[in-house]
């Protein structure tokens, strides 16, 4: 058996190895957030809140009417998961925070996707740094929102 070179990928198989991994990560961090009685898209909120967000900040991230967000705010408000705050430049803007109980939540939802810390973890030193170069160099074009 001779060992051959392999072929260099296409985009559109590459395309496809990213959307299935994206659609696992996501099944998997949808099933931990269930586990805490969260939806997938409360649970996306409470990850995105590194700081204070604006509402309006939030359904862009999530790519939402601003309508949407109130009454995923709300639900999370009530479990006390975060806080809103107007904002010190524009008191009209309401800001939402992360409480302490919110920023801890996420933190066990991001430490149950065991599919995903299982995958990672079939990975070497030197492959996980090779592949954390390189998916820090795709994220700024897919993040880009013109």
């Amino acid at each position: 058996m001779t060992a051959t070179a392999p072929r260099t990928p296409t985009k559109a198989q590459l395309l496809e190895l990213v959307a299935a991994l994206g659609t696992a990560q996501w099944q998997d961090f949808a099933a931990a957030a269930a586990r805490h009685g969260l939806t997938s898209v409360q649970a996306k909120l409470l990850s995105q809140l590194k700081g204070p967000v604006p509402m309006r900040g939030l359904a862009t991230l999530l790519v939402c009417d601003a309508s949407n967000v109130t009454g995923i705010v709300d639900r999370l408000e009530a479990r006390g998961l975060v806080r809103r705050e107007p904002d010190p430049a524009d008191r009209r803007v309401k800001n939402v925070v992360a409480t302490d109980e919110g920023h801890e939540t996420i933190r066990r939802v991001r430490a149950e996707m065991q599919a995903t810390h299982s995958a990672l973890d079939t990975l070497d030193e030197e492959e996980r740094t090779t592949l954390y170069g390189l998916l820090e160099r795709l994220r700024p074009g897919l993040e880009h929102r013109g």
